[in-house]
């Protein structure tokens, strides 16, 4: 997975913490949810907004402002199950940076879906993530972007690491990776069947599928069709 933390600007500090309440307050929130809440999470900051006011960038509708919240991990990590629920409790897109503490070294790792609104409930993509990088790892600048909603699909581009289009859209971009994650199915399987074939000339056309198949993913995903780190957080 990539090894990748950004530099979040100084102005767009926020620091705040967020009770527990104000998630546990959501439908998303249901009873198995808040007991995984409260097994895996010790505390929730909101350590950065990103919009206009305090990076200047304009935004949108769909993208008024970015939120950067920090989990501390109670154990080894925070589950999906969690993270999905925290985005759908919170109107704006999110970012998160989850903390666990190993022994005793401190460890972080970034994660991001994209999501949209549709009649007012919030639609959750798969999630990606960076591997865990020490919390004290070196941080790089976001990337250069003219707008905030330009700004948001960089930072999605770069935990999927894949290419964006011109003129793509951030909804656009996760249409495109839910295809590829489809033929990244397909081709897994065709490689097992392959395996287990025993018939030389049946083995051949498998083989020959798989090839055009990963040709397809590489279209979807770009210059990084081969690399794991597109892997989305499960």
């Amino acid at each position: 997975m990539a090894d990748l933390l950004y530099l979040w600007p100084a102005a767009a500090e926020f620091g705040s913490r967020v009770p527990e309440g104000k998630f546990f307050d959501h439908p998303a929130f249901t009873p198995a949810v808040r007991e995984k809440f409260a097994s895996e999470v010790q505390c929730v900051t909101w350590r950065y907004k990103l919009a206009e006011a305090t990076i200047d960038l304009q935004g949108t509708a769909d993208v008024p402002e970015v939120q950067v919240l920090r989990i501390d991990a109670r154990d080894a990590d925070v589950s999906k199950q969690v993270l999905t629920a925290i985005d759908k409790a919170i109107p704006f897109p999110i970012v998160f940076e989850i903390a666990r503490s190993p022994g005793e070294r401190r460890e972080v790792r970034m994660a991001a879906a994209h999501k949209r609104f549709e009649a007012r409930t919030a639609k959750i993509s798969r999630y990606f993530t960076t591997g865990w990088q020490p919390d004290d790892a070196p941080r790089r600048p976001l990337p250069e972007a003219a707008t905030l909603p330009c700004l948001y699909a960089a930072i999605l581009e770069s935990l999927a690491q894949v290419k964006i289009r011109p003129g793509e859209d951030v909804s656009e971009i996760t249409a495109r990776l839910k295809q590829a994650g489809r033929l990244e199915r397909e081709i897994a399987m065709l490689e097992r069947k392959a395996g287990r074939e025993r018939q030389f000339n049946r083995k051949v056309e498998l083989y020959r599928t798989i090839r055009a198949k990963r040709e397809e993913l590489a279209e979807f995903i770009g210059e990084n069709a081969n690399a794991e780190v597109r892997r989305s957080y499960a």
